[in-house]
């Protein structure tokens, strides 16, 4: 295999690189702010659907920014390959900062009704199609700068950029969140009101105007990739990168493998330890918002650094052995980890949920699908799907247990047995009959007051977390991110020619990580939904890093000794 060893870096060079990672480090804020505030969208944008239902729909619109993202890779991946990496760059930052800036102007659904969450999900697409051109680019670009033998740790620092930028949207939301606060007085309180949920939330969203600026004076100011003006100057550029790619099996195959050997588990890895983990600490622990934010923003801090550790360290043993490593651990440890972040953040809860056994009892061929993402509360009239939908709703786990056919359900909270009830919808079948809707209200707060005379509710009670443990499973969360996501960015580049790099490297990234990643926290939180198992969703992930480390070992091969100057 050839070794062809660049010149090394000039000091020009390093400061370029620098620049185009501070710039994705931006990209990112703008991406991931949604999804650090899409319990806030939910309200905001889905208001006309029950709280179960418009979070699912919440996290689809985030999603949908993930579903277009391998579209928005073979766009801008082919214009990379064929006019360059720089002016590429500078289309996709534009794109993305502009329709950031464009979701904290918008009307919501109070004001311009289902206009409002039509054009949210049209902009979210517009971020995920420039997001499916920017890392391929950012990748290629960086590694094509690095001399051989620090390929690795060169493109380590791209792949801190995700972090860093979720990093950065956190801390801007949670200072927002501090200066839309303020006291209210009233006779022997001052409670503390937050307006943020009402306007502040627009906020980090029209912060990013500022960032744009500075991104797009940034990417101005790099040169062109090294290897493609090589290229360019030979005139060896791919004049149709799409059909390379993927119409000649050589190379189509190297792109599937990609995909199922690396990216779907990395991807997996990715999401689980910091997006599902803040859902599930905020959502299913009961922390409040703030204390999740500040934990996960912590762990951040702290295990970033180790994406530079293992880029650095796959230059000398290889890329495979960490990503393999880290999807395995994954896959053999979620199931103990989640549970013991549960017992850590709130021991209350989970003595409650071990002293109350909860269970639903109905005719199982009566249940609906709680997951379902395009289902309203009216779509639940059965006496099941209300039992089930008013739990889901307040996050209590329970059993299900069947009866006979025809029997209408029954909720048991330890001793307190609740009837449930079948809806009856009005004359128009847009909205419950004003006696059903009653009986229904009736029905919850029963059913919510028994779980919470049983603590089943409790919140999170910072002076009996265990902090230091809730920060060291979610620092094992964050480095586990960092051994599959730290190497794969060089790796990538590695497997595919100069020729066609930019296109090939990044649809398997994106569909990894915008299909098996981004949906994740959807498709986790419906498997919750679904089963009434707070732990169920850890089945996706698991099987998926389970898959990746199956088919990786068998079937992807080392890189790092590549010479990535070959065009054939």
């Amino acid at each position: 295999m050839a070794t062809t060893v660049p010149r090394p870096m000039s000091a020009e060079e390093k400061k370029v690189i620098f620049a185009s990672s501070l710039g994705t480090v931006f990209e990112w804020y703008d991406f991931y702010l949604y999804g650090s505030l899409a319990a806030v969208i939910a309200k905001q944008f889905f208001g006309g659907l029950d709280p179960t239902s418009a979070y699912i729909f919440a996290l689809l619109a985030f999603a949908a920014g993930f579903l277009v993202r391998p579209f928005g890779a073979l766009v801008f991946g082919r214009l990379g390959d064929m006019i360059g990496r720089k002016y590429t760059f500078l289309v996709t930052i534009l794109i993305m900062g502009l329709s950031t800036f464009i979701v904290g102007c918008l009307p919501t659904y109070a004001t311009i009704g289902l206009a409002a969450p039509v054009i949210l999900i049209a902009l979210r697409m517009l971020q995920g199609l420039a997001l499916g051109g920017e890392y391929g680019g950012a990748a290629t670009y960086v590694a094509e700068h690095s001399p051989q033998g620090k390929r690795g740790a060169y493109t380590a620092w791209i792949q801190t950029t995700a972090t860093l930028g979720l990093f950065l949207s956190l801390i801007v939301i949670l200072l927002t969140r501090e200066f839309t606060s303020y006291a209210v007085s009233a006779p022997g309180v001052t409670p503390v009101v937050t307006a943020f949920d009402d306007w502040g939330w627009r906020v980090p969203f029209l912060v990013s105007i500022l960032l744009l600026g500075v991104s797009v004076y940034i990417r101005l100011s790099m040169n062109e990739s090294p290897a493609f003006t090589k290229m360019k100057a030979e005139g060896k550029t791919s004049k149709a990168p799409l059909s390379e790619s993927f119409g000649q099996w050589k190379n189509l195959k190297i792109v599937i493998l990609a995909l199922v050997g690396l990216t779907a588990g990395q991807a997996v890895v990715w999401y689980t330890g910091q997006f599902y983990a803040l859902f599930f600490l905020t959502s299913i622990a009961k922390v409040d918002p703030k204390t999740a934010n500040l934990l996960i923003a912590a762990a951040l801090v702290i295990g970033t650094p180790f994406f530079i550790v293992f880029g650095s360290l796959s230059d000398k043993i290889g890329r495979k052995p960490i990503i393999m490593a880290g999807c395995l651990l994954a896959a053999v440890t979620y199931f103990t980890v989640f549970p013991m972040l549960l017992s850590y953040a709130n021991p209350k809860l989970v003595a409650a949920q071990k002293a109350i056994p909860v269970v639903v009892t109905a005719d199982f061929a009566r249940c609906s699908f709680q997951g379902s993402p395009i289902a309203r509360q009216i779509d639940f009239t059965s006496s099941c799907d209300i039992a089930k939908r008013t739990l889901t709703e307040n996050y209590v786990p329970y059993q299900n247990v069947a009866a006979p056919a025809g029997t209408e359900a029954t909720v048991k909270i330890g001793e307190t047995l609740i009837p449930s009830l079948v809806g009856v919808l009005n004359d128009k079948r847009d909205a419950f009959s004003p006696d059903s809707a009653k009986a229904i209200a009736a029905f919850k707060k029963a059913v919510v007051d028994a779980a919470k005379a049983g603590g089943l509710t409790v919140k999170a009670d910072d002076a009996t977390m265990n902090t230091p443990m809730v920060l060291a499973v979610l620092v094992y969360l964050v480095i586990l991110v960092t051994m599959v996501y730290g190497p794969i960015a060089a790796m990538l580049v590695e497997m595919f020619p100069t020729r066609i790099r930019y296109t090939s490297m990044s649809l398997p990234y994106h569909i990894g990580n915008g299909w098996f990643g981004g949906l994740l926290p959807t498709t986790a939180f419906a498997m919750v939904a679904a089963t009434g198992d707070i732990f169920y969703g850890l089945w996706y992930p698991v099987v998926v890093a389970a898959g990746t480390f199956i088919i990786g070992m068998i079937f992807i091969k080392e890189t790092k000794d590549v010479d990535i100057y070959a065009n054939d």
